[in-house]
């Protein structure tokens, strides 16, 4: 099963294979991505295991997001030991975020 993970916006977007979700993950990406990308392998008969390769849109887009989403699919791919490609469909050995400008990181506001 192909998969392909965007998460460069509040709305995530999850494909497996021909089917797409999308998710309205705001600030709970960090917290329920792993839950969401296993309800809808549960929903399609599926496990982890099924996974052939895994594609992933780096950007540009939300800095917190991007990071987010490259760590889980670099640690899938390398855990599931399946080949990992970016937007472009090149295959690499490591997804890089691509923010498309220098990231805005402000102080605490506590």
């Amino acid at each position: 099963m192909k998969l392909y993970l965007d998460t460069s916006s509040p709305k995530t977007i999850l494909k497996l294979d021909e089917k797409e979700y999308e998710w309205e993950s705001s600030r709970n990406l960090a917290r329920d991505l792993h839950r969401f990308i296993h309800d809808k392998f549960v929903e399609n008969g599926a496990d982890w295991r099924d996974v052939s390769e895994i594609h992933f849109f780096a950007g540009p887009g939300s800095f917190t997001g991007l990071r987010i989403g490259a760590t889980v699919v670099n640690t899938l791919s390398s855990e599931l030991k399946v080949p990992l490609f970016n937007q472009r469909g090149e295959k690499v050995d490591i997804i890089l975020p691509e923010y498309g400008r220098p990231a805005n990181i402000t102080p605490p506001k506590k």
